[in-house]
C-alpha cells in the first residue's frame, strides 16, 4: 500500500508517485482514453468534422497533451524504474505515435492516433492479465504453427499436383493453392466457392477437402484455444497462489507482533509479582 499524499511535500517525487498510482487516478485515464476514442471515430465522418471538425481537433490536442503530462509525471515519479516496466513502453510508444506530424507526405499517420484507444490494454488490469495469458502461450503456439504449416504444406503440393491443370486459377502454383486452402480452412465460400466447383469434375474430392478441414478448421486451430485457456487458467492460479502467500505472510507477521506483545506482557506480570512479593516481604506490611 502506498503512503498518503499526506505525508509527502506537494510535486515531490514520491508525492507524485502516489498520485499517478491512485485508483481515481487511473481511472480519469481510463475515462479520457474512451472519450477520445468516441471522439477519433466521429473525425472518420466528413459530416461531423465539416460541423465539429475544429472541435474536434482541439479535444484530440488536449487529449494528447494530457497522455504526454501523464507519461512525464511517470517518468518524474520513477525514474529510470519508468523503462522496466513493459505497459509504461507500450504507453510510450502509442502516444509518440500522436507526436508525429499529420500533415503534407506523413498526412497518412494521422489514422494511427486511434492506435490510442490501445492504451486500455495496458490501464484495465483484466485487459493486461489477457494479453499476458497471450503471450505466455507463444512458446506453445509456435509448435502448433509449425505442426499447421506442414499440414498446409503437403495439402497444398497435393492440391496443384491434382486440381492445378484443372483450376489453375485456384491451385495452379503452390502459392495459389496455399492461398485456396486458408480460404477453405476460414470456412469462407469453401464449399460453393471452390469445393463443388472442384467436385464437379472430381467427384471424389471431398475425400481430399473434408479431411483438410477436419484438421486444420476443426483440430489445429482448437489447440490455439486451448493453449490460451489453459495458460490463462495457470496465470489466475499463479495469481491466487501468490495473493495466498501474501495474506499467510501477513498473518505471519501479525501473529508475531501478537506473541512479541504476549512475551513483553508475560516479563511485564513477572516484574510485577516479584514487586509484589518483595514488598510482602518487607517488614511493617500486611
Amino acid at each position: 500500500m502506498t503512503e498518503t499524499s499526506a505525508s509527502h511535500p506537494a510535486w515531490s517525487r514520491a508525492w507524485i508517485r502516489d498520485l499517478v498510482q491512485r485508483p481515481a487516478f487511473t481511472n480519469a485515464i481510463l475515462a479520457i482514453i474512451i472519450f477520445n476514442a468516441f471522439t477519433l471515430g466521429l473525425s472518420t465522418s466528413d459530416r461531423v468534422m465539416a460541423r465539429f471538425g475544429g472541435l474536434i481537433d482541439a479535444i484530440d490536442t488536449i487529449v494528447l497533451t494530457i497522455f504526454v503530462i501523464e507519461l512525464l509525471l511517470k517518468l518524474y515519479a520513477f525514474g529510470m524504474r519508468f523503462f522496466s516496466n513493459s505497459w509504461y513502453i507500450f504507453d510510450l510508444v502509442v502516444v509518440c505515435l500522436g507526436l508525429l506530424p499529420s500533415q503534407g507526405g506523413l498526412s497518412a499517420l494521422r489514422g494511427l492516433r486511434v492506435v490510442r484507444a490501445m492504451r486500455l490494454l495496458s490501464v484495465v488490469p483484466q485487459m493486461r492479465k489477457v494479453v499476458q495469458a497471450l503471450l505466455d502461450a507463444l512458446p506453445g503456439m509456435g509448435a502448433v504453427i509449425i505442426m499447421l504449416g506442414i499440414v498446409y504444406y503437403v495439402f497444398a503440393v497435393m492440391a496443384t499436383l491434382m486440381y492445378g491443370d484443372a483450376f489453375d486459377e485456384w491451385f495452379g502454383t503452390l502459392g495459389r493453392s496455399l492461398y485456396s486452402l486458408f480460404q477453405i480452412m476460414t470456412l469462407e465460400s469453401w464449399s460453393m466457392g471452390i469445393v463443388r466447383p472442384v467436385m464437379e469434375q472430381f467427384p471424389m474430392a471431398w475425400l481430399f477437402f473434408v479431411p483438410f478441414i477436419i484438421i486444420t478448421a476443426f483440430s489445429v486451430l482448437n489447440l490455439f484455444i486451448g493453449l490460451i485457456v489453459n495458460t490463462m487458467q495457470s496465470a489466475v492460479e499463479d495469481e491466487a497462489k501468490d495473493e495466498f502467500e501474501h495474506l499467510r505472510e501477513l498473518v505471519k507477521s501479525e501473529t508475531d507482533i501478537v506473541d512479541d506483545r504476549v512475551k513483553e506482557l508475560m516479563v511485564e506480570v513477572r516484574a510485577l509479582r516479584a514487586e509484589l512479593a518483595q514488598a510482602r516481604g518487607q517488614p511493617g506490611n500486611g
